[in-house]
């Protein structure tokens, strides 16, 4: 067996160490310091913003699209909604990207999500647009996957520092029979929300293809509120009245939706808006939903400045 020479240690010298020592003391008080000022640091309350999104199906090029791009913008402009969730929307060949035309037409910022290759010449899918310019946008392809279905996300700052809203749009499954796809599609709608959304400032908004309180949208529904449903309690019983769905195309229904979080949000208003015709063009086959929100303050605790 071979053995080596130990090597010899030098002593450190007794300064050296006193200084180490001194040092990690210093450190131990700066800590405490700053853990004893947060601590007296009293909560912050956080103020109460309104925000309005509007949810509407565009129903991509179909009828006279020119007019009803004028009479889309003209809409929009008037009510000026902080966030649009768009579905139905195309570009092919011939035909811009109408959610990308309308976000320039209106100053909007714009999020365009599709199961088809960035690169292709015609791509089909939803969009987010925002006034305020997003702090992060996420999409997720919803299950299953040989749906084509998609949900877009866009974190926002509508005012106040420390508030960030959530909103999420999306466009599920439309075979009427297809309510099992659709509650897949709404369990991995939930778990997006899960692992993107930053507390309860949470918006959900599109064409869900399903009345609020069916069993495909059971789980939604438990987390958050129907905000037309909630505005309008006697919707369920005069359909007609409360529609969504444009009765000079398709049959009475309330399928388009904005949820939100009830811990963060207030409802203030939920009503049915571009549901004008002119000159015989109708802006889409459905008609939009206008939904206005108001923020619950919030206690946040702001951590001390270091010295």
């Amino acid at each position: 067996m071979r053995t080596f020479p130990s090597a010899a240690i030098a002593p450190i010298p007794r300064s050296f160490a006193s200084a180490f020592a001194a040092v990690l003391l210093l450190a131990g008080v700066a800590v405490a310091s700053q853990a004893l000022a947060a601590e007296k640091t009293p909560p912050v309350e956080t103020r109460a913003t309104t925000v309005t999104v509007l949810s509407f199906n565009l129903w991509h090029d179909k009828g006279d699209w020119p007019k009803r791009r004028a009479m889309i913008l003209a809409e929009i402009e008037r009510l000026k909604p902080d966030m649009i969730a768009l579905q139905e929307v195309l570009q092919r060949d011939g035909l811009r990207n109408q959610a990308e035309d309308l976000a320039a037409a209106l100053g909007y910022r714009v999020q365009f999500v599709s199961v088809d290759p960035p690169g292709a010449a015609r791509r089909y899918g939803n969009a987010l647009l925002t006034r305020k310019r997003p702090e992060t946008r996420e999409m997720r392809k919803l299950e299953p996957l040989d749906d084509y279905r998609t949900a877009a996300h866009a974190r926002l700052r509508p005012g106040p520092p420390r508030t960030r809203i959530d909103v999420y749009a999306t466009h599920l499954h439309n075979d009427q029979a297809g309510g099992a796809i659709r509650a897949t599609q709404v369990s991995s709608l939930l778990n997006f929300i899960d692992t993107t959304a930053q507390g309860s400032y949470v918006i959900v908004a599109g064409d869900f293809n399903s009345a609020a309180d069916s069993p495909e949208l059971q789980a939604l529904a438990a987390r958050y509120r129907d905000a037309y449903g909630n505005a309008h309690p006697d919707a369920s019983r005069n359909v007609t009245a409360h529609t969504t769905l444009n009765p000079a195309y398709l049959p009475a229904q309330r399928i388009d939706h904005v949820f939100y979080d009830p811990i963060g949000f207030e409802l203030v208003e939920a009503r049915v808006v571009l549901k004008q015709s002119r000159d015989g063009v109708w802006p889409s086959d459905h008609f939009g939903l206008l939904v206005k929100l108001r923020t619950r303050p919030k206690l946040v605790t702001l951590r001390a400045s270091p010295n």
